[in-house]
């Protein structure tokens, strides 16, 4: 029975380059996956920031108290919002802050923006 001979191709000047490349692209493509999640997460904070505040000033413009507004807007709001609520005239404003958590790993350098919202209404009893 003959034996195979074993091929022997020539080394190319390029072979090992994809290794190369694909071991500098993945941290990078790592590192902006981790910015568009976090983009996300803030872009996610805000709108519940508006949520909220629009369902305090709107529990506020019901009549309800200052203790149903703040909870209804904190219900609504991200985790840790604060809530103010305030008065001028028959006109009720509820404004509503959440800083969102801090990114982590290469994005830890970038300061933790705060998601805020303002909604007015105007009190159902004023005529």
């Amino acid at each position: 029975m003959p034996r195979a001979c074993p091929v022997f191709r020539a080394r190319r000047p390029d072979d090992g380059y994809v290794t190369a490349e694909a071991a500098v692209i993945l941290p990078a493509l790592v590192v902006l996956l981790g910015a568009a999640l976090w983009a996300i997460a803030v872009a996610s904070a805000q709108v519940r920031c508006v949520d909220a505040a629009r369902d305090g000033a709107r529990a506020a413009a019901r009549g309800e108290p200052g203790s149903a507004v703040v909870a209804a807007a904190k219900l609504a709001g991200p985790p840790g919002c604060d809530v103010e609520v305030s008065h001028e005239g028959d006109r009720v404003m509820v404004a509503v802050r959440a800083r969102v958590g801090p990114a982590s790993g290469a994005l830890a350098a970038i300061p933790a923006p705060e998601a805020e919202a303002t909604a007015v209404a105007v009190s159902e009893g004023a005529g």
